[in-house]
Parts: C-alpha cells; sequence; structure tokens
C-alpha cells in the first residue's frame, strides 16, 4: 500500500520556517526603524502622513508617525508596540527605542550569519541589557524639585526639533510651572494639565491659564457675558423633557387642550429650572441638551450656562472648582455646586471659549495653543506634550543623563569593557548591543550632515579619557560637554528604551515559524457548503 499524505493545516494557510522567519521578521522591523531614522534629533526631518481621506499629519514625533502608518506585517507591529509604550510611560523617546531595537535586529543578523544561535544572541543581550541599565544608575546625576535651570534645559531639550524654536524657552517655563503646580506630594497627574488649540495668531502667543478653557459657548446671547463668584452646577442630565420610551399617542380635540398640553411642558421645564435656581447656582455645564423654552427660562434668572460639555471636561471640572458631577435634578443642592473666582465668555475671530478662572484647586492648569494652522497646532501639542512627560518623569525619579550621544558612547565603552569578562559566544552579542547603543549619536550626525565616523572617532576619544558627559551639541555642530551646554534628558527615557528595545528584539529573535491562519475563509467556505 502506498502511504497517503497527511494534511495537517488547510492549503489556504502561509507558513514560513526558520532562517526565513527570522530573516523576514528582522527585515520588516527594521523597515520600521528606517523610516523614523531620519526624524531623530534636533536636525531631524518631518514626515507627511496622507491617510485614504486626504487628511494630512505632518510630524517629526516617531510614536505618532508609527500610529498613523498602516502596518500590517506583525513584526512590524511589535516595533510599533515598544513605541507606545514608550509614550505611555514616559512621554518621549519614541524613535530611539525603536532605532535601538531596529538596529539590535540588525546586529543579530551578522551574528546569525556565523552560525550563532538565536539563544545565545538573546542571552547576550539579556545580558548587555541588565548591565546597562546598572551602568545608567551609575552614570545618573541627581537633582532636586528647585532646580528650574535644569527642569527647564530638560524642556527645551525634548522639544528641539519640533517646530517651536524660536518660542522654546517660553514654553518651557510654562512646562516647569505647570508640572510643578499639579505636583502633589511626588504624584504628578498630567490629565490635570489641559491642552485647548486655538486657530490664529501664532504660536508666540500661546499662553497658560490657571484654570480650566472650555471649547464651548453660553446657550443664548442674552446670557451674562461674565459671571463673579460663580457658583457652578455640574449635570450630565437633559434640561428637557424625555420622550417617552414606548410608542405613546396623545388625542386632542379642543385648542384648549392643545394649549394645556404645552403650558404643562413649560411648567416642567421651569420647575427643573427653578430647582437648579433654588440651590443658588449662577453656572449651569451640561452634559446633554438644555431646551429652548429652559433656556429662556435660564436667561430670565441671569445664569451662564453651557450644554454639549465633554465628559472628560465635566470631569476636569469638577476636580478644579470641587463640584460632583449630578445625574438627577432632584439630587442637586448647594452643597454639590463647584465655586470658582470668574467665568467668562472670550470670542476671538469665529472662536469662541468659555474661561474658569479663580478655582478653588489650583491644580487645574489649561494651555492654549496657538497657530496659523491645524498642523502647526497639532506639532506644537506634541512638542509640549513631550515636555510635560520629561519633566514630570524629572520630579518622579529625582535623575538626569547628558544628553546629544553622551550616554549612548559612555554605555558601549563600559559595555564593550564587560563582554571582556564573558569566556562564551554571548560576548559577542554584548559587543553587537554596544554597535547598535553608538547607532543613536551616529544618526544625530547624520540628520545634521555632519560626517559620522568623525563624529564618532571623536567622542570615542574624549570618552577614553574620561569626558563622560560629551556628547553632539549640533547647535554648535561641535562634540561638547553637553551637560554644561544644558543638553538633558531624564533617565527614564534611557533605561524604558533600553529596556523596551532589547525586549522586543529578544522576542523577534525567537520566533523560526510564522502562521498566518486562514479560519476566517474556511468558515465562510463551510457556510456556503451549508446553504
Amino acid at each position: 500500500m502506498t502511504e497517503k499524505p497527511i494534511y495537517v493545516l488547510p492549503e489556504n494557510v502561509q507558513r514560513i520556517l526558520g532562517q526565513d522567519a527570522q530573516r523576514n521578521n528582522i527585515l520588516a522591523a527594521r523597515i520600521v526603524a528606517d523610516t523614523v531614522k531620519t526624524t531623530l534629533g534636533p536636525k531631524g526631518m518631518d514626515k507627511m502622513l496622507v491617510d485614504s481621506n486626504g487628511d494630512i499629519v505632518v510630524t517629526n514625533d516617531g510614536v505618532t508617525i508609527l500610529k498613523e502608518m498602516e502596518i500590517e506585517h506583525p513584526a512590524a507591529k511589535m516595533m510599533v508596540e515598544i513605541a507606545k509604550t514608550q509614550e505611555n510611560e514616559v512621554g518621549d523617546g519614541t524613535t530611539t527605542a525603536v532605532m535601538i531595537a531596529g538596529k539590535l535586529l540588525e546586529n543579530a543578523e551578522k551574528l546569525l550569519d556565523k552560525k550563532i544561535h538565536p539563544t545565545v544572541i538573546t542571552k547576550g543581550y539579556q545580558l548587555a541589557s541588565e548591565k546597562s541599565l546598572e551602568i545608567l544608575n551609575a552614570l545618573a546625576t541627581r537633582i532636586t524639585t528647585d532646580d528650574d535651570y535644569t527642569l527647564r534645559q530638560i524642556a527645551i531639550t525634548s522639544m528641539t526639533g519640533k517646530g517651536v524654536e524660536n518660542v522654546k524657552e517660553k514654553f518651557a517655563n510654562f512646562i516647569v510651572g505647570a508640572v510643578k503646580q499639579i505636583e502633589d506630594f511626588g504624584n504628578i497627574d498630567l490629565g490635570n494639565i489641559k491642552l485647548e488649540k486655538i486657530k490664529g495668531h501664532s504660536i508666540r502667543d500661546t499662553e497658560i491659564i490657571s484654570g480650566v478653557v472650555l471649547d464651548v459657548e453660553k446657550v443664548n446671547i442674552d446670557m451674562p457675558k461674565s459671571i463673579e463668584d460663580a457658583k457652578i452646577a455640574l449635570i450630565d442630565f437633559p434640561v428637557e423633557l424625555k420622550n417617552p420610551e414606548i410608542e405613546t399617542k396623545i388625542n386632542i380635540s379642543s385648542p384648549e387642550q392643545l394649549q394645556s398640553f404645552i403650558d404643562s411642558e413649560e411648567r416642567m421645564l421651569k420647575s427643573m429650572i427653578d430647582k437648579i435656581k433654588k440651590t443658588g447656582a449662577n453656572v449651569v455645564f451640561c452634559q446633554k441638551g438644555i431646551d429652548d423654552v429652559a433656556q429662556y427660562y435660564l436667561t430670565k434668572a441671569k445664569v451662564y450656562a453651557c450644554r454639549r460639555v465633554n465628559k472628560s471636561d465635566l470631569e476636569k471640572l469638577a476636580r478644579a472648582t470641587g463640584g460632583k458631577i449630578i445625574s438627577n435634578i432632584d439630587e442637586l443642592s448647594n452643597e454639590e455646586l463647584g465655586s470658582a473666582k470668574s467665568v467668562e465668555e472670550f470670542k476671538q475671530g469665529e472662536n469662541v471659549m468659555t474661561y474658569v478662572t479663580g478655582c478653588i484647586n489650583p491644580k487645574a492648569i489649561t494651555i492654549i495653543i496657538r497657530g496659523g494652522s491645524e498642523h502647526v497646532m497639532d506639532e506644537t501639542e506634541r512638542a509640549i506634550m513631550d515636555g510635560l512627560g520629561d519633566v514630570s518623569s524629572v520630579l518622579k525619579d529625582g535623575r538626569v543623563v547628558a544628553g546629544g550621544g553622551a550616554i549612548e558612547i559612555e554605555l558601549a565603552k563600559k559595555l564593550r569593557i564587560f563582554s571582556q569578562s564573558l569566556s562564551g559566544r554571548e560576548q559577542l552579542a554584548v559587543e553587537e548591543f554596544a554597535a547598535a547603543l553608538e547607532h543613536i549619536p551616529i544618526t544625530l550626525a547624520e540628520n545634521a550632515g555632519l560626517d559620522p565616523i568623525d563624529i564618532l572617532t571623536e567622542l570615542k576619544a574624549k570618552h577614553d579619557e574620561g569626558m563622560e558627559h560629551f556628547g553632539l551639541n549640533l547647535f554648535s555642530g561641535k562634540v561638547d560637554d553637553t551637560f554644561e551646554a544644558g543638553i538633558i534628558e531624564p533617565l527614564k527615557v534611557k533605561t524604558q528604551a533600553i529596556s523596551s528595545a532589547s525586549e522586543v528584539a529578544n522576542m523577534i529573535l525567537r520566533i523560526d515559524d510564522v502562521i498566518s491562519s486562514g479560519k476566517r475563509n474556511n468558515n465562510e467556505k463551510m457556510m456556503r457548503e451549508l446553504e
């Protein structure tokens, strides 16, 4: 009898095995890293991303680029994940994390060509990662929360190259002041800082407001333009009559009955407004709608009211004013009201905003971003968010390192010394890990139009002489003591980037079989057969 072939997987399932799977994954990861490579540093270039609807995003922010790209390859998606993790954990350093991961995989390919097993490479990378974190903690400089100069320099470093060069000192003052104001015994919730964009003027006119600014206007033009000593009711129910939940028919046989029905609706709405007035509220922020009749009674009572307020904004108002969000009109009382010194409507061009200032909670802050176009404001917002993330990270951790590639060169130098203590093939992996870290200053030089070989040689010479803070100062185009020059980064940015990059590189290297499932197609085929 002849042996029959055994089919374990369906015909439409694709499978890539062994070396092909590894090389395929490494190539995909390298392509992702190369995509963001040219955006690194103060001289990095921008990317224009155009979606299927023709909407445009112009940015050099690594995580924004990767989020906007439609990436299909599973290994490439893993690279996007480390960028997102870096963004969530620190708020900056996403490009660095992706580039290190891409270079680790590229260097691993050289070791694979030498017939070194992936398990040996991953073990070497793991040893190098752990040693790197140990070295970083030893090299880090501790600063105090009162060191405003260093905090401002950290904010400036994070924003450099993101289109806010001319106003980075002003923004740095905003950022340091805002983060220090919301700090609560070491706890920092960046959700207390609201970023609001208003089109018009230039980014120089960006301002910081102590309070909450809402992108809503009062519901009636005859309402007061401003309210002093505001008593604020925060409600998430509609100030209008509910429609019946089941189909209802009302028979009216005379004009008197119709008028009586209309009058009863008005009485119900007036009763709701009277309950609001009774609490002493002179400002109402409503998450839902406000009926026209209710608007009339609120206007008559000289109450400032806004409708369709976002839930997130309502929550910010609750934190800032000390008020409680009420879901039932019968539960509203004077104790649930928030308070603020002033609630005022501002109109600038086509934009109408409501400013709530003098809140009882001073940790409520709004940064008003201005700009000539949506793209400029979006990129400014990303720059400010990077600065906020870096400064808050330093205030929590209290440790910083020299920027401009200085810390990477010093790390690489110490890792090569560490590799000499290893006897196995892991030594080669640790050396390639060190080479991957040197890719950061090399790319900074390339993006600035400098000769990367000359720069790397000079940097290594300085570090061999014990000058551990020497890095690439791209403002002067020379190798310099970057710590003295004010090019400073949070320790957390580097530790998170190296940890994430080594973890994802090790995970990708350990994959030797890629199976793309075809379950959906099989199910569709079965359904057709059943029909």
